[in-house]
């Protein structure tokens, strides 16, 4: 067993049914005052230079970034219940600067790009940080960077490998780890102080909804897109209130399904969940440390991602997520799917073993949703209609920061001129689909099994995820 379920197993059921007693079934980023009100509705028929279908991160970033390149630019955004209430606003705020799912993954894939795809990836980040200031977005933007923590003996000499190869990144050994961060599950550490920034996540699609605004960017929210066609006149978006006929349409659908049918087979909807404690009292923060304000996450297949959180009223609370990726049979996607028993059970138990000192703190909300994954864990890019609809999706967990990149992606492909954006083999190439039911069930079924079993046997990857990496095939959120 892993030393998370080993330490699990410790923590007595009635204490985690304790802590989970008062938890609401709601991402806490979404409870918060500042929501903005319900935009209206598409009522009537319309013409747009561009139209965006989805009011996520990727739908926004390029609309913004549609009217940054072009003022007169007209552009419509649609989207079909509330701007973020999805993926965008209820991740763990992780803004992370690699576009390829982390270095090795890059590498794995695409070789001779990867270096040029981490500068990207860095000019990106800091982008973010740039348009976070220009627009004065409240959204608690850090610049902390990420903690991986090693808590298996066999994980050390992942990270002092690592750490060669990486000289910005700075190697802790257990003492150290333990005094940035005190957990006794810790056996080491790797800080990338660079490479990630942790932010609240609703409120970054609320300012970027702002900053649409502000530029000229019309938003009706309610507006499920259910058609799409292209003529002569362009192509058109059918919708409940009336059709936008658009020069240039971009899909930021991402988990959902796609409007292109032939794009559908390349992800699979995962469902991912966290916990929120209640604000921590100041003993309690003293007795964990934690003062540089580091994302953390570990380095088990079924990894866990952890930050503190700083809620409107100024307190400090501890994000908890990960570990369990539960795909359905069908790809379906449903409300009830958004809460887990379950998993919310073992996070808690996870929690406590991971900081036991903390014994007796509660939990304020729980929740889940679904991630749009792809086989090979980073985003993909397609075209229809003679180049005037693009389409992204397959962020795997990373969308945050790269749904900007793949934002400049769209908008370099409808454009129609070649950029160095849509020269790279990472936009040329596309992932390996995943197959049919009930082949894909199945296929995840014997995905997950294996990658329990490498957790527990010191990370040693057994006939079936080797056959998969053979291919460039995976299954991750």
């Amino acid at each position: 067993m892993t030393a998370y379920e080993l330490a699990g197993r410790d923590v007595p059921a009635g204490h985690v049914a304790a802590a989970l007693a008062g938890a609401v079934p709601v991402p806490f980023w979404l409870d918060d005052p500042a929501r903005p009100e319900p935009l209206p509705a598409l009522a009537t028929d319309t013409a747009a230079d561009l139209a965006v279908v989805g009011g996520g991160y990727t739908g926004l970033w390029t609309a913004l970034l549609a009217k940054e390149r072009d003022p007169g630019r007209r552009v419509v955004l649609l989207e079909g219940r509330r701007i973020g209430w999805a993926a965008s606003g209820r991740n763990g705020g992780f803004c992370e600067a690699s576009l390829t799912h982390g270095e090795a993954n890059g590498r794995r894939h695409l070789p001779q790009e990867s270096a040029r795809l981490a500068g990207l990836g860095l000019q990106n980040l800091q982008e973010i940080a740039d348009t976070i200031e220009r627009y004065g977005i409240d959204c608690g933007f850090e610049r902390t960077g990420t903690l991986s923590v090693a808590t298996e003996e066999h994980q050390v000499a992942w990270l002092t490998e690592e750490a060669e190869q990486d000289p910005d990144a700075v190697f802790l050994d257990e003492a150290a780890v333990r005094a940035e961060v005190g957990s006794p599950l810790y056996r080491a550490g790797l800080w990338d102080k660079q490479g990630s920034a942790m932010l609240n996540p609703a409120r970054l699609a609320w300012g970027l909804q702002r900053a649409c605004r502000e530029l000229g960017v019309e938003i009706h929210e309610h507006t499920p897109v259910r058609g799409l066609a292209a003529d002569r006149h362009g192509v058109r978006l059918a919708t409940g209130g009336g059709t936008v006929t658009a020069a240039r349409v971009a899909l930021a659908t991402n988990a959902f399904p796609s409007l292109l049918p032939r794009t559908r087979l390349y992800t699979v909807p995962v469902y991912d969940y966290a916990l929120m404690t209640e604000p921590l009292t100041a003993q309690q923060l003293a007795a964990i440390g934690w003062t540089n304000r580091q994302g953390l996450a570990d380095l088990n297949n079924r990894f866990h991602y952890y930050r503190l959180a700083t809620d409107p009223q100024g307190g400090t609370r501890i994000l908890f997520g990960g570990y369990d990726a539960v795909y359905h049979y069908g790809r379906k996607m449903r409300p009830e799917y958004e809460q887990r028993p379950e998993t919310f059970g073992k996070l808690a138990a996870h929690f406590f073993a991971t900081f036991p000192q903390l014994e007796g703190v509660k939990f304020t909300h729980q929740w889940g949703g679904a991630i749009d994954t792809c086989s090979r864990f980073f985003s993909f890019f397609a075209t229809a209609h003679g180049g005037r609809t693009a389409y992204s999706a397959g962020y795997t967990g990373l969308g945050v920061g790269a749904t900007r990149f793949g934002a400049n992606v769209m908008l370099d492909l409808l454009s129609g001129s070649p950029t160095e954006r849509t020269a790279l083999r990472m936009v040329r190439r596309k992932p390996l689909p995943f197959p049919p039911e009930p082949l894909a069930w199945l296929g995840i079924r014997l995905t997950t099994a294996a990658m329990i079993r490498a957790d527990r046997n010191r990370g040693r990857r057994g006939p079936w995820l080797r056959l998969l990496d053979s291919v460039g095939m995976g299954f991750d959120s």
